[in-house]
């Protein structure tokens, strides 16, 4: 049953109220100021306030305003007995559900008591509900290629075992999601998924964010923590970026790992945990293995089952079943009809170097979305999808000392700009290769008597 707390300093008035709500089968609280009627919402569960507007000490619309800062999904039903249409909107300003007048009419008290629980009870299912929707709702792996399919039969193989799994891949590649599915087809997958970023937490921090920390044991541990190993008992703890991890949190994590138990920072006692690993890195561990930054025994601990995710360039023949699919996606959340991506624009987005992978390939389709007209052409992916990058004939790159950057006044036509483009990317690349015209024309997959007929065409010459 709910819980009703009254603020009111009149006592006769608090005894009508707390009669009749009771006789309702409410469970009554009551103060008579508005100070004790705060902590008691830090305190208890509170479903709904009644609280009076005139108080001494505390005046009833400073309690609503400093209630809502703290529990804004609690409803209040401000009362007075000098009410105005001016306190009336007041009150409704500062979040209040309703407003009613002394002397309390019996039945239109118990009918805003009634609506307000509703709609608080309401409220908190809806939070409950997107909260269920958007932990459930794991992204599809989109992509047909060889390397993506080999992906999901690993994981379809591997998720319902304990094996502990490392997945390497470059930063915005897709490994979170791999994670993500490793977690959902294991028997795990109705347990918490903890996911910790090692790259985003301070190297003296992460052994509390892990194991968690006793009171006391440093000058900030105010209270008890509870670390992500505990938090993710039952279920996956994916730790990202594990290349970052400092060594003496990877000596701890090796003996979690062998012994199933922690020890919190600054306690003694040995907590067991049961979870399952895995592992996310955008660097070579073995490298870094050498370089004495990160422990071998570890990595065999954590590398049971490695899973590789390609970089976009290694996939590109997905690029536009990606795009389409992020295009109607980011559509449907602006609510506008979906665009279509040309057979041009697909080409020339096949021709990018793609350094951030999947994740710079959907901001870059968000960004087509808002600047195009009614359809994405290939135009429009040379104009807006790189502007940190100059696209040249349908292929971009980053800019070097010998890569100038391009001003867009200057040309007349598209023609002009491509041509423009065109000659600077092939000086580019033969400068680079030291006027090498057959290793250039290698570079550039064209014929040689192709690239002759280019460097004659645009008046190359070396310098």
């Amino acid at each position: 049953m709910s819980t009703i707390l009254i603020i009111d300093d009149e006592r006769a008035i608090r005894s009508s109220l707390r009669d009749i709500l009771e006789y309702e089968d409410y469970t009554i609280l009551d103060v008579d100021n508005g100070r004790d009627g705060l902590d008691i919402l830090k305190k208890e569960k509170i479903d709904l306030v009644l609280c009076d507007i005139k108080m001494n000490t505390m005046d009833g619309m400073e309690v609503l305003t400093e209630a809502h800062q703290s529990s804004p999904d609690i409803p209040f039903i401000m009362i007075s007995g000098h009410g105005t249409i001016e306190t009336a909107v007041e009150a409704a300003k500062k979040g209040a559900f309703d407003f009613l007048e002394k002397p309390l009419d019996l039945n239109r008290l118990l009918i805003t008591v009634r609506n307000a629980l509703d709609k608080s009870s309401l409220v908190t299912e809806t939070k409950v509900l997107k909260r269920k929707v958007s932990s459930s709702k794991t992204k599809d792996i989109l992509g047909e290629s060889g390397a993506i399919k080999r992906i999901k039969e690993t994981i379809d193989r591997v998720a319902p075992t304990e094996a502990r799994v490392l997945i390497t891949g470059a930063n915005g590649s897709g490994k979170e999601l791999v994670a993500r599915w490793l977690h959902e087809k294991s028997n795990r997958g109705q347990g918490p998924l903890i996911e910790v970023n090692c790259a985003a937490i301070p190297s003296e921090l992460i052994e509390s964010e892990l194991f968690g920390h006793e009171k006391g044991s440093f000058t900030s541990a105010i209270k008890q923590r509870i670390g992500k190993f505990e938090q993710a008992s039952g279920g996956t703890l994916f730790l990202d970026e594990i290349g970052d991890m400092s060594l003496s949190a990877q000596a701890k994590v090796l003996r979690a790992l062998q012994e199933h138990k922690i020890t919190r920072v600054g306690g003694d006692k040995e907590i067991d945990v049961n979870v399952r690993v895995v592992a996310a890195t955008n660097k070579d561990l073995l490298k870094e293995i050498e370089d004495g930054n990160f422990r071998m025994d570890l990595y065999h601990r954590l590398s049971v089952i490695l899973i590789h995710v390609p970089a976009l360039t290694d996939r590109v023949d997905d690029i536009p079943l990606l795009s389409t699919n992020f295009c109607e996606e980011i559509c449907m959340e602006y609510g506008i009809p979906v665009k279509e991506i040309t057979t041009a624009a697909m080409r020339e987005l096949s021709h990018l170097p793609w350094t951030g992978n999947i994740r710079e390939l959907r901001n870059m389709i968000e960004r087509l979305i808002i600047l195009s007209d009614r359809s994405i052409t290939d135009k429009d992916v040379v104009a807006f999808a790189n502007p940190s990058r100059e696209p040249v004939n349908g292929i971009a790159h980053e800019k070097s000392a010998t890569n100038y950057g391009l001003d867009m006044d200057s040309f007349d036509s598209f023609q002009d700009y491509k041509d423009h483009a065109e000659k600077e990317f092939i000086k580019y690349k033969l400068e680079k290769n030291n006027w090498n015209v057959s290793k250039t024309a290698d570079d550039l997959d064209i014929q040689r008597s192709h690239l002759y007929s280019k460097i004659e065409k645009f008046g190359l010459k070396r310098d």
